[in-house]
């Protein structure tokens, strides 16, 4: 450790910076309380929270990487049989001549 970190400053300056991170953490727990009460308002009236949150996280993502992570997706629930009988799937087995 430097001798300036022993200094009266450098710890008023420390506590500060502590003080200043505590509030903000405290600020964050309110948010994050705020946005459950949110879903908990959104699931009352009939919405599916659990699909909001992933609505939400796409909406975070650029386009093309969203389009990215769909067309993975996509082609993983294909090869697991998972898009049979929707048009998706239809497309692509006609596609193949299955």
């Amino acid at each position: 450790m430097t001798e300036g970190h022993n200094s009266k400053a450098s710890d008023d300056r420390l506590r500060l910076l502590i003080e200043r991170i505590e509030r903000l953490e405290e600020e964050k727990k309110g948010i994050a309380d705020d946005i459950k009460d949110v879903y908990a308002e959104a699931k009352a009236v009939g919405y599916d929270a659990k699909i909001m949150r992933q609505i939400v996280r796409l909406r975070k993502m650029r386009p093309d990487d969203r389009a990215e992570m769909e067309a993975l997706l996509d082609t993983y629930k294909a090869a697991l049989g998972l898009l049979v009988g929707t048009p998706l799937g239809d497309a692509a087995l006609a596609r193949i001549g299955a």
